[in-house]
């Protein structure tokens, strides 16, 4: 994946929330005006990716307590110049979690979510936006989860608890699609 197929992907990306779709078009307009878009250096906007991580039955997250920010996050992170933001999504995920790639199973190659949201000023960087681009991932939550120097902690939430560790509009609407796709893989069982 490179620049050109996140545009690709932005410009199927159907969301089904009215803030995210604003999200998407301003995503999709930075992208293609910007080809070092990956570079966190370009200030104030650049691009990263993350992962939604779903157990199985679709009834809990892995969340990251982030080191710097102080709060609880899906994994995720800067691309530092890496084109294909889909393996940075699936290379935090790792990292963070401290899980061998291998147990880490993709649920399909398109955007998830979309969110542009505000970084303060911190760590020797200015206040700058981030575009996240975000995957749909599960791993086998029977798994040790040894976490890294990266995170305070990681841990497997239930979904009804979710809005106690991060209450954010983002956090929300993956919330939100989480409980839809945990409704159809319920209804598949029954048919």
């Amino acid at each position: 994946m490179h620049r050109q197929a996140l545009i690709r992907l932005l410009s199927e990306y159907k969301p089904y929330f009215m803030d995210e779709a604003g999200f998407v078009q301003r995503a999709l307009a930075f992208v293609r005006a910007h080809e070092n878009c990956f570079d966190r250096q370009h200030l104030p906007v650049h691009v990263t990716g993350s992962a939604w991580v779903v157990n199985p039955p679709c009834s809990r997250v892995l969340m990251v307590h982030h080191g710097k920010h102080h709060q609880w996050f899906q994994p995720g992170g800067h691309a530092d110049g890496d084109g294909d933001i889909l393996r940075v999504a699936l290379r935090e995920t790792a990292e963070e979690s401290g899980l061998d790639p291998s147990l880490i199973r993709l649920l399909g190659e398109r955007i998830f979510d979309v969110d542009i949201h505000a970084i303060a000023a911190g760590h020797g960087c200015p206040a700058h936006h981030h575009i996240d681009i975000r995957f749909l991932v599960e791993i086998d939550d029977r798994h040790p989860v040894p976490g890294s120097d990266e995170s305070h902690a990681v841990a497997w939430i239930d979904l009804h608890q979710v809005p106690a560790f991060n209450s954010n509009r983002s956090t929300y609407r993956m919330l939100e699609k989480t409980r839809r796709l945990k409704n159809t893989l319920r209804f598949k069982a029954i048919a």
